[in-house]
């Protein structure tokens, strides 16, 4: 694991408790681990991250979030999600497919929903020429998909036959 992805999973566990880690798999489901950290400390940690790892290009910023992403815990994927928001502007018609993955394995709309809202909508938004044109066929594809986190994304987005 990368010294950025160390630092945030280590923060996050600090900052979780028994509580709150059961209250949050209670009212939010899914096969997923809960460390038990707050938003705010979720959005904290990849705050004091970036202070503390500053410079991270795309490449840094995507693979981070990847191995964030890589193991079934709410608070690192929610992590990924903050990061993505907060880098929206570099990311690229090409990182559709890394986040169709994440996506297609987010379990809860409590991830599903902000990345597909606030990643992928400003993403979409700010592509133009072929790569918009590309970018459609894509959400076309995942409002046709049998996934139904692909579905409801496309549908959150507006796409033809994607169930919101």
């Amino acid at each position: 694991m990368s010294a950025a992805g160390e630092f945030i999973d280590a923060t996050l566990q600090r900052e979780s408790s028994w509580e709150r880690a059961d209250a949050d798999l209670a009212r939010l489901g899914g096969s997923l681990t809960f460390y038990g950290a707050s938003v705010g400390a979720v959005r904290g940690t990849i705050r004091d991250a970036g202070r503390r790892y500053p410079g991270l290009g795309h490449d840094e910023i995507t693979a981070l979030c990847s191995e964030l992403w890589a193991l079934p815990v709410f608070e690192r994927r929610l992590a990924a999600v903050v990061l993505l928001q907060s880098h929206v502007q570099i990311l690229r018609a090409s990182d559709l497919t890394r986040i169709e993955g994440f996506l297609r394995t987010a379990q809860v709309p409590a991830l599903l929903d902000p990345l597909t809202a606030d990643v992928v909508r400003p993403l979409i938004d700010a592509l133009a020429g072929p790569a918009r044109g590309r970018a459609q066929i894509v959400l076309d594809r995942w409002a046709q998909e049998p996934s139904a986190e692909l579905r409801r994304a496309a549908g959150l987005l507006g796409v033809a036959g994607g169930a919101a």
